[in-house]
């Protein structure tokens, strides 16, 4: 199931709140016209809430600061660092994202058509 995460950028002299990229990334689509079509789909989201770019991929992309350590706040009991990874439940996700992606790829095809 495909992960979404922020990964923030440096900030600049002219930003009023800090500059990220929306990355969705373990990612499966059957086809590239579907890969393509939720790529456009989630970099429209992606400039619709702010971010300065999108990165889907089917590859596994970690970003070191969305890790939480704890050694920060307190040490284990035995020494050893605890993480924790907090994952959505993103149950009924993938389908609604389909069904956008169905939609995106309908309005392509309709306008195909009209442009013959």
């Amino acid at each position: 199931m495909a992960r979404i995460q922020v990964l923030e950028l440096p900030e600049g002299a002219g930003d009023d709140r800090p500059p990220f990229v929306l990355v969705v990334d373990e990612t499966s689509y059957p086809t590239v016209e579907g890969y393509q079509a939720a790529v456009t789909w989630w970099a429209k989201l992606a400039i619709g809430i702010g971010a300065k770019g999108c990165i889907v991929t089917d590859d596994t992309i970690g970003i070191p600061a969305n890790d939480l350590t704890l050694t920060h706040m307190q040490e284990a009991a035995d020494g050893n660092v605890v993480r924790l990874r907090v994952e959505p439940d993103l149950e009924g996700f993938t389908e609604t994202v389909m069904n956008e992606v169905a939609k995106a790829q309908a309005e392509v095809m309709d306008t195909r058509r009209r442009a013959r």
